[in-house]
């Protein structure tokens, strides 16, 4: 390094002390070479091209070396019984005494047949002899007969050696040809046979993971066979496992059954051996995922019928990270619903196969965490409801925006996320209890009755469950108490309302015990959960078997896998043994909603969505706002609206005149301009209160 050299000068009388910097003239010393050399060592080990030449170098060297131990194993296990014998143990490793019996019967043939040939050897030489002088013998008297034939043609007896000496000459020329081929031949030969066994060895891959090309490293489209899902669980860790494996002579092939394409992935079942619990494969998901080149949300372990085995379903590589189509709802606008006997199109299992849900009589709960797609999810299952005439919605959303496409299609609409929304919600939830209430005393009477069925959807409900408001008489709106509102009128509808076609939905995000009840989520008889946090959650949102026979919701990718969601129900098709099924739901954006919900509201007619509670008596708007129009023949909206809120400012003290006009357009008596503004007909409001009237009693007739 340069130096300085600080130079001080004495002060003087007349000036201060200064301090000079003067440059050092000395040149800086070299950097030693040892350290010049190991940094060009260092650059070149870590460059990129210099590590995939040490790979190649190492692949194609192992390939070889391996590709000969394939080889000699492949000769040793032809010449000796030593497959007979690894599979004589497999089976009774497995426990299958009966091919096990059939394997040492083979064995022993072939040992018989070995022996034969053996003792067939002792006697060859003698054989082999007798058969070359022979044939040698016969030749050459072949030849001179030959050649006595052409000597009395020709009248030449020379011509009687001649095909002897033809032979003869043909001979040299082979030896001729061997001599001049030989010394190549031993130049070329291992040169060729290690091409062989490079070609065995690059076929079976037989070199380390990290020295295979990158595409095959990284499990780009690498296909799952057998072996792999042997030496996959062999690694995982589990010491009973990898030794019952060394231990097969198949070494672990026998615990496979046929790997089945099932829709985008391959399916197997493993029977585990004895000493390893299913559970313990489970917990190694990760690790079972990397040992088979996947990322762990493209491997699925779950539990068949089949004691003491895993189904392993294993993803094409990057196969779950594409889309799946459109829904039926969207694609066919001819599509109708039927309640009772159809099934919603939800989505696509992991198999390909369409996943549909029946939603007959099922209280239904799908949880997740936040933007992961539960909405869309639960406004899916009840467009296609909507597509039933028959079915009657009622509607709160604590959050706001999602379900406004229910507007004149659900009979209540309550929309966001304020403690008075929570108050409506809960309202509207006991309205709900008092309409079941109403059909089972219906139902005493007269046992044959069927109701039309009556969805109550609560989405964002943890809102509802955790508000602390109480009402006049100090019960609360939320919580979980016997005394809880809101928490109690979910449990009657639960213990009672399947009987009379009253059903509970609800969304929720983030459950825990304070946001979502135990029984409240235990009521529900679908349940669905898209990513969660932790295997708790998992287990409030589907419950402890279905968690326990391998759903696992929390190891869904947040962001990643929306709309992708693990369902618990006897409604939805299930692989038998299964628990639960995992379905990529097709996902309906606003404005195809939107489509939907217009198609919907067309096969009915006469439906007020109300957006506020009616508390106390019950009202009829139509009736009322022919009353507060008195004997003015017409009266400006704004007027109606004032005339009604002070009639009931429970049932009509927060309608706008969006609320007005709608109540009016259904009943055939729309409001219209007048001077500039708009008003209110007294004579169109009798005339439709009239005909809805004579409607009624015409149908009460038949």
């Amino acid at each position: 390094m340069t130096e300085n050299v600080v130079n001080l000068h004495k002060p003087t009388d007349a000036a201060p002390t200064v301090l000079t910097v003067v440059p050092d003239p000395r040149p800086a010393p070299p950097v030693p070479l040892w350290v010049r050399s190991g940094r060009a060592v260092k650059t070149a080990v870590t460059h990129e091209s210099t590590k995939t030449a040490i790979r190649a170098v190492a692949r194609h060297g192992l390939y070889t070396f391996n590709g000969g131990r394939i080889v000699a194993r492949r000769t040793w296990d032809g010449r000796t019984g030593a497959r007979y014998e690894r599979m004589l143990r497999a089976a009774e490793a497995a426990g299958n005494y009966e091919v096990a019996e059939e394997w040492e019967e083979r064995l022993q043939r072939f040992r018989e047949a070995r022996h034969r040939r053996r003792m067939d050897l002792l006697h060859s030489p003698v054989e082999v002899a007798k058969g070359v002088g022979v044939g040698v013998g016969m030749s050459v008297g072949a030849l001179v007969a030959l050649g006595v034939v052409m000597a009395l043609n020709n009248g030449e007896a020379k011509d009687v050696i001649t095909p002897l000496k033809a032979t003869i000459d043909f001979i040299a020329t082979l030896i001729r040809i061997v001599q001049v081929v030989w010394g190549p031949g031993l130049v070329i030969g291992p040169f060729l046979a290690l091409l062989a066994l490079w070609t065995v060895g690059s076929k079976q891959q037989a070199a380390p993971q990290w020295a295979l090309p990158a595409n095959i490293r990284n499990g780009e489209g690498e296909p799952i066979t057998p072996s792999i899902v042997v030496k996959a669980l062999r690694d995982l860790g589990i010491p009973a496992l990898r030794k019952a494996i060394q231990e097969m002579g198949d070494a672990g092939a026998s615990m496979l059954g046929p790997i089945t394409i099932a829709g985008c992935g391959v399916e197997v079942d493993v029977t585990l051996p004895s000493g390893v619990a299913t559970n313990e494969v489970q917990t190694k998901r990760r690790k079972l995922a990397e040992n088979l080149t996947r990322h762990e949300h493209e491997v699925f372990i779950t539990i068949p019928e089949a004691a003491r085995t895993v189904r392993l379903w294993v993803a094409d590589s990057g196969a779950l990270d594409e889309p799946i189509g459109p829904s039926p709802l969207v694609t066919d606008e001819t599509l109708t619903a039927n309640y009772k006997t159809g099934r919603a199109p939800w989505g696509q299992d992991l198999r390909g196969d369409a996943a549909a849900l029946s939603l007959y009589q099922r209280h239904l709960l799908i949880t997740g965490l936040s933007n992961q797609g539960k909405t869309a999810s639960l406004r899916a299952l009840a467009l296609w409801a909507a597509l039933d005439r028959t079915v009657e919605f009622r509607l709160a959303d604590l959050k706001g925006g999602d379900w406004v496409m229910w507007d004149g299609l659900a009979t209540v609409l309550i929309q966001g996320p304020t403690d008075d929304h929570v108050i409506q919600t809960t309202e509207m939830v006991e309205g709900v209890v008092e309409e079941m209430n109403r059909r089972i005393e219906a139902r005493q009477h007269d046992p044959g009755i069927v109701f039309d069925p009556l969805i109550c959807i609560v989405d964002e409900a943890q809102v509802a469950f955790m508000c602390p408001v109480k009402d006049d008489e100090g019960r609360p709106y939320g919580g979980s108490k016997a005394t809880s509102r809101y928490f109690m009128a979910v449990r009657k509808i639960h213990n009672q309302g399947r009987a009379v076609n009253v059903l509970m939905w609800q969304g929720t995000q983030d459950p825990t015990d304070q946001n979502l009840p135990k029984l409240v989520r235990e009521g529900a008889h679908t349940r669905a959960a898209l990513a969660l946090g932790t295997e708790s959650q998992a287990r409030m949102a589907l419950g402890d078997k279905a968690v326990d026979g391998g759903a696992a919701p929390n190891l869904l990718r947040p962001g990643l896998d929306q709309g992708t969601l693990v369902v618990a129900s006897s409604g939805i098709e299930i692989p038998k043994g299964q628990s639960s099924i995992t379905v990529r739901t097709h996902y309906i954006s606003d404005d195809d909603a939107k489509a939907i919900a217009a198609r919907a509201k067309a096969m009915r007619h006469g439906i007020t969505t109300l957006h506020a509670i009616e508390r106390g008596e019950e009202r009829d708007p139509l009736a009322d706002i022919l009353a507060v129009l008195g004997s003015d023949d017409r009266v400006r909206t704004q007027d109606v609206i004032k005339r009604l809120s002070a009639l009931s400012e429970d049932a009509y003290g927060k309608w706008s005149f969006v609320d007005l006009k709608r109540v009016l357009d259904d009943a055939g008596a729309e409001p219209y301009k007048s001077d500039g503004r708009m008003v209110v007909a007294r004579d169109r409001v009798a005339q439709a209160l009239a005909n809805r009237d004579g409607e009624g009693s015409a149908s009460a007739s038949e």
